[in-house]
């Protein structure tokens, strides 16, 4: 039986060194990455002089999802580069309670996920939201540095 491996990616680089290592050691297991479409996302970006922060009904779910498809495709060209097949998941909210809420929904064995997210210049052993869902996961956790 084949296990069922969840790798949620940001685009940053400790993420997909995460989907390298899940690709790396279990491509041949029922693998799904997921991105996470959050409304802090947005108003991270913005904030330029002048600037307005887009809100739903100023496309920021458009923005979002643009986003999302350019990181499902890295996702797609990496596992493709590991010679495996990966499903893709979009799901909107706040990073850590949705992939925890996910992973315990949908039957996931195991959350492989890099240790910092776009910030990877923290001193800290672990961002925010790795360090919450290692914490609350009701499923094995493995942080990738």
């Amino acid at each position: 039986m084949s296990r069922r491996i969840l790798v949620p990616v940001d685009g940053s680089p400790k993420s997909m060194a995460g989907l390298e290592y899940a690709l790396s050691t279990y491509g041949d297991e029922d693998v799904t990455v997921l991105h996470v479409m959050s409304p802090h996302d947005v108003w991270d970006e913005a904030g330029e002089e002048g600037e307005e922060t887009p809100t739903e009904s100023d496309e920021w779910r458009e923005r979002a999802r643009e986003r999302a498809d350019e990181i499902l495709a890295d996702a797609r060209e990496a596992a493709e580069a590991h010679d495996a097949s990966v499903s893709t998941a979009v799901e909107v909210g706040e990073p850590w309670r949705t992939i925890v809420e996910f992973a315990d929904e949908e039957g996931f064995d195991h959350v492989i996920m890099g240790s910092h997210g776009r910030h990877d210049d923290s001193p800290l052993p672990l961002g925010s939201v790795a360090e919450t869902v290692m914490r609350r996961s009701p499923v094995l956790v493995s942080i990738v540095r």
